[in-house]
């Protein structure tokens, strides 16, 4: 928490919570899929577990956690970019849980 919230104060995002390179005109483009497979796999080692993990675990953990907290299956379908619900499905191994809110995990990281 503290590394994240010294990031959100020094970097101050705007568009994305993590850019990746800007254009030419100064834009700021979001985070490639590769640079988050280099991250974790720079990373991996310097993590004290035994356990295997990769971006579809971090998406797989985020989409539990998002049911746990209660978004319905059909707004974390919307969220998963899930073109059917059985899709959704699959994958979580879960039905629905509740709320259809939708939200992200980071928009209740600070509240107590």
């Amino acid at each position: 928490m503290r590394g994240l919230r010294c990031y959100l104060k020094t970097e101050n995002p705007v568009k994305y919570l993590f850019n990746s390179q800007v254009t030419k005109d100064g834009a700021a483009q979001p985070i490639t899929v590769r640079a988050i497979q280099w991250i974790l796999k720079e990373n991996r080692a310097k993590v004290n577990t035994k356990k295997k993990f990769t971006a579809h675990t971090l998406r797989h953990s985020y989409a539990t956690h998002l049911l746990e907290d209660g978004v319905n299956i059909i707004s974390l379908k919307e969220l998963l970019g899930h073109a059917h619900i059985e899709t959704t499905m699959i994958y979580l191994h879960v039905a629905n849980s509740g709320s259809s809110k939708k939200y992200s995990p980071l928009d209740t990281l600070y509240t107590e």
